[in-house]
Parts: C-alpha cells; sequence; structure tokens
C-alpha cells in the first residue's frame, strides 16, 4: 500500500486534497463494508495507518459472564488474553480483521479517491467561478435544451433562462455571447452559473471594461436603467472636473458607446449627467427632450415637469419609453406637461376659484355651531 501513501500525498500537491480528508472516508467507508462481514458496524472501528496504508479492524466487546451475541460481547477467560486486567462489563478491544479485507479495502479506496478527486475538482472550479458573480464572462453557445441557453465557458456552464434572455436577440449555436452571472450554485451535478443578457448591470460591465476613466473611478457609474433590447439610459459623474463624464463614456467619434451598442445587438444606449440637484438630474434624464421647468416634490418622490409644446412628444417617448426610463432612472414619479396644457390648467384655476379664500369654523372655536361648515368670502 505504500505507492497509495505515495499516490496521496501527489493528490495532494496536485488537487489540494488533504491526505487526511482521504484517509477518515476509506475509514468510514470500510466500517459500512463491514456490516456484510460481521452484521454489524455499530461496535467496529477500521484504523488506516498513515505510514504504511495498512488496514486493520477493530471491535469493541462487553465482557460478560455468559456470551449471548458474539459479535458485541466476549467471555472474560478469552478477554484476559488480550487484556488480563479486564472485568465483568469492560470493554475489551479485539482485532477482527477479515483475511480477504485486503482487497476490499483497496476496492473502497479506489471508490473513495475517485469521489474526493471529484469533489475537490468541483469545489476548485466553484470557488474559481463563485467570484465571478456580478460579473459578465465571455463563452461559446454549446446546446439549447427546450428554452433554454447553455454556454460553454471552458470549465463551467453558464445558463441562460427565457426570462434573462434579450426578446430580440437570437441565440445560435458557436456564437460567441458575453453574458452577466447573476449566481454561481453548487449542484450534485457540479457547479453551474445563473447568467443574463437583460440585467442593467450588464451595461455597466460593459461600461466599465470599455471606459478606461470609469474602470479607474474617475467617472462614476450614478444609476442606470433599462428597457432590455431597446434602451437603455445610464447617469454619469466625474469626481474631476478636467474630465468630461459624457465625452469619455461616448468616445472619440462615438466609438466607445457604439462599441457597447454593438454588443448589444442595436440597443440604444443615452447617456445624461447625473446631479444632486434633482430638478437638473431630472431634466437631463428626459433627454433629448428641452424642459421649460421642474417643480420637484422630494418627500413625495414626484416631479410636475413643462416642456414646450412641440417637446412634449419626445420628452414621452415611444409608447412612453423616454418617461419611463427617466421615472427608473431618477426614481421620481414625472408627470409631464406641455406650456399650453400648463396654461390652460392654471387658466381653469383662475376661472373658477379666483382669489377666493375659504376658511373652515369648527365646532370648539364656534359657541352652539351644528357641526356644518360656514363658508366665508372675503372680498379683496
Amino acid at each position: 500500500m505504500n505507492e497509495f501513501i505515495q499516490a496521496l500525498e501527489q493528490l495532494q500537491k496536485e488537487k489540494g486534497i488533504d491526505k487526511e480528508i482521504v484517509f477518515s472516508a476509506i475509514e468510514t467507508s470500510l466500517k459500512s463494508a463491514c456490516s456484510k462481514n460481521f452484521g454489524t458496524s455499530a461496535n467496529v472501528r477500521v484504523n488506516m495507518d498513515r505510514e504504511n496504508g495498512t488496514v486493520k479492524v477493530y471491535a469493541d466487546k462487553t465482557v460478560v459472564e455468559h456470551v449471548m451475541d458474539p459479535a458485541l460481547e466476549i467471555s472474560q477467560e478469552d478477554a484476559m488474553k488480550y487484556n488480563p486486567s479486564l472485568q465483568l462489563g469492560d470493554i475489551c478491544v479485539v482485532e477482527i480483521t477479515p483475511r480477504n479485507f485486503g482487497r476490499i479495502a483497496a476496492q473502497n479506496a479506489k471508490q473513495v479517491v475517485v469521489q474526493k478527486i471529484r469533489e475537490a475538482e468541483r469545489e476548485i472550479i466553484y470557488n474559481e467561478y463563485k467570484s465571478k458573480e456580478r460579473d459578465i464572462v465571455s463563452g461559446l453557445i454549446q446546446h439549447k435544451e427546450k428554452k433554454n441557453v447553455y454556454v460553454n465557458l471552458g470549465r463551467i456552464e453558464a445558463l441562460l433562462t427565457q426570462q434573462e434572455q434579450v426578446p430580440t436577440e437570437s441565440y445560435k449555436i458557436n456564437q460567441r455571447l458575453r453574458v452577466y452571472i447573476l449566481e454561481v450554485k453548487n449542484t450534485p451535478k457540479g457547479p453551474i452559473m445563473i447568467a443574463s443578457r437583460t440585467h442593467p448591470d450588464l451595461v455597466k460591465r460593459l461600461f466599465e471594461q470599455e471606459v478606461p476613466e470609469i474602470h479607474d473611478g474617475i467617472v462614476q457609474i450614478k444609476s442606470i436603467a433599462r428597457e432590455p433590447g431597446s434602451r437603455t439610459k445610464m447617469a454619469v459623474w466625474s469626481r474631476d472636473a478636467q474630465v468630461d463624464p459624457l465625452g469619455a463614456c461616448v468616445g472619440e467619434g462615438s466609438a466607445r458607446v457604439n462599441a457597447i451598442t454593438n454588443e448589444l445587438n442595436g440597443e440604444k444606449v443615452d447617456i445624461v449627467l447625473w446631479s444632486d440637484k434633482i430638478d437638473q438630474f431630472i431634466a437631463q434624464a428626459l433627454s433629448p427632450a428641452k424642459i421649460t421647468s421642474v417643480d420637484v416634490d422630494e418627500e413625495g418622490l414626484t416631479a410636475e415637469v413643462i416642456v414646450p409644446d412641440d417637446q412634449l412628444s419626445l420628452a414621452i417617448g415611444k409608447e412612453g419609453q423616454n418617461a419611463r426610463l427617466a421615472a427608473r432612472l431618477t426614481s421620481f414619479k414625472i408627470d409631464i406637461k406641455s406650456e399650453s396644457q400648463a396654461e390652460e390648467e392654471a387658466r381653469y384655476e383662475e376661472e373658477y376659484y379666483g382669489d377666493e379664500e375659504i376658511e373652515y369654523i369648527y365646532e370648539d372655536e364656534l359657541e352652539n355651531y351644528d357641526g356644518e361648515y360656514v363658508e366665508v368670502v372675503e372680498e379683496q
């Protein structure tokens, strides 16, 4: 068994599998196998010599006057052959290694080692790819199963479910694809990655790779809103006043943003300037529309936006997309009105309410008040 010990040492160096874990697993496996030879393994111990690999089996037997179960009991006379000081009720340790146990041990050792190698490799792969969660990786589409797409990343597959696929994209076998990793799971069949092509952070990670200023932290992506396959809005800000965040993201000749648009198969990307002044940020978020005014209710997280009449449809966008993405980007509910609509509403309010002031006088303010409100009109 010396060759076996040498193999374990080599395994520990190459795979990082602790020898002691393998020894313990083999002993546990052999103890289970003992039940076939002795009818029970409850009082059986298996010891594998760590130096030469020799395996011996021991049974703990209770010293009794009359033996009823030889597997669990031993007479005092026989027990004294092992240890003369043993008394009735003591435990006597007896070696019961079967003659053919070397062959059984070798078979079990091989099975255990193979299993441990498989488990270790899975654990190594899992730990290697676990660090890639919330990042993007590149691979080849290996196969499709039902509506799921499997991307081969080398030592592991990424699963792209139907929910994480962009409706406007087509996925073909052997097509190279970059995906965003949502989670790495350790399954009985080995580790697997749960991937996405729809997550907003896919766009964020692409910009981090494409734009050095973002990678270095000079330009920051403050928020991002996305409708996969159609359009993304992204708000950016520069920590350095000398660096234009919009220009950095767009690149010379729009090279940087075009590279990302191509990766997203034509999905449009709007880059806007972030501001800590929410009215300015909302105005930027609604670009390319021009804004007349923004009235913000920060407590209620709502904003009323006035735009020129010819900018209303642009501000709202096709099927409301521009306004919808701006609302997600800013986390504010946005009500958009044209200048003529706002003027009409103002005239309506003035016509019906004028400068009247309504006061309500309650029971605690007027003696013998019957509960009905009294309307007092002051002439201006």
